[in-house]
């Protein structure tokens, strides 16, 4: 199998070691040439290109796609229609048209579409979907998740789609659903028309709430889900890799009920690199990627109803 990286900045050089190390990187496309020295420098073994084109008519089975977001749409739509199968990075587009032509293209054209959403290959993830599935945490009442530190601030897209869209991609997959209603809200301090800090609220049916907290203007590294239950409270720390369980509740007779807590899960499996197999393993299979294209185009349809398109502009 011989997969090509399109995009050698900081993400997409992880990409390129970890195909690299799995045996099917074969080339490298990057524009910037001071890009393209730091891949040289690492891997002599593949062909380095200053243009993705030639990569259209050359014999590849797919590509990975890690350019700036607003190339993602046309770049991703040349190679399906090549006839290659495709992995973007999140956010898989700004539109959710963009989105949903790629996913009809790839549907068209048989070709397999996936999406980076990252966590949802983080074991722990997985092990949160199964507990909950089985019903051991009994009727789940609400979701709240955390993303925030002093981070990189964009000049062009706000928080919620710079930092968020890993979270609703993760909240999407554990609800079971897309929801049926959405509202957010959002701070600019550091720039006209460029939230710092957003707040997402999303309803499910059966009415499962969720809440989601982003921010690169914030005191404290916080990754962390909570999962609040009728038979107690789950808590996932992304940052320890761990998941505590919290025995705790309040009755019918509205009396707290503490017994206690306890780590249930720990440890991570390289996200990362279960991503990349789990790619290379639907292109062999024809198998659809966990997080596949329409994953991708719900998460972007969320993203998009609820932020104005003006702060998406420019970037």
């Amino acid at each position: 199998m011989r997969i090509a990286v399109i995009g050698a900045g900081n993400w997409g050089i992880n990409l390129m070691r970890n195909l690299r190390d799995l045996g099917v990187l074969s080339h490298i496309a990057e524009t910037v040439s001071d890009l393209r020295d730091r891949v040289r420098s690492e891997v002599q073994d593949v062909e380095l290109l200053d243009d993705y084109r030639p990569l259209l008519e050359a014999d590849i089975d797919a590509v990975a796609i890690a350019t700036p977001v607003p190339t993602h749409a046309a770049i991703a739509g040349e190679f399906l229609a090549a006839g290659k199968d495709v992995f973007v990075e999140k956010p898989m587009t700004l539109t959710a048209v963009e989105a949903e032509n790629l996913v009809a293209q790839a549907e068209e054209g048989k070709r397999i579409l996936m999406v980076g959403h990252l966590l949802l290959y983080q074991p722990a993830i997985a092990w949160l979907k199964d507990y909950l599935d089985a019903g051991k945490l009994g009727k789940v009442f609400s979701f709240h998740q955390e993303r925030m530190k002093l981070g990189r601030a964009r000049a062009a897209e706000n928080v919620l789609w710079s930092l968020g869209v890993h979270d609703v991609a993760v909240l999407l997959y554990l609800a079971g659903s897309a929801p049926v209603a959405s509202s957010f809200s959002g701070h600019c301090g550091l720039q006209d028309g460029i939230d710092d800090d957003t707040y997402l609220h999303m309803e499910f049916p059966g009415g499962v709430k969720a809440h989601l907290h982003n921010s690169w203007l914030w005191p404290e590294n916080r990754r962390r889900l909570t999962v609040v239950g009728e038979k107690g409270m789950l808590v996932y720390d992304e940052l320890a890799q761990n998941i505590t369980l919290h025995h705790k509740t309040i009755d019918s007779d509205l009396q707290n009920q503490d017994q206690g807590e306890g780590v249930v899960f720990e440890g991570s499996g390289q996200p990362l690199r279960l991503e990349m197999q789990h790619f290379i393993e639907c292109i062999k299979t024809r198998a659809t990627p966990r997080s596949d294209g329409k994953k991708g185009l719900d998460v972007v349809r969320i993203l998009e109803s609820v932020t104005p398109p003006r702060i998406l502009g420019g970037q």
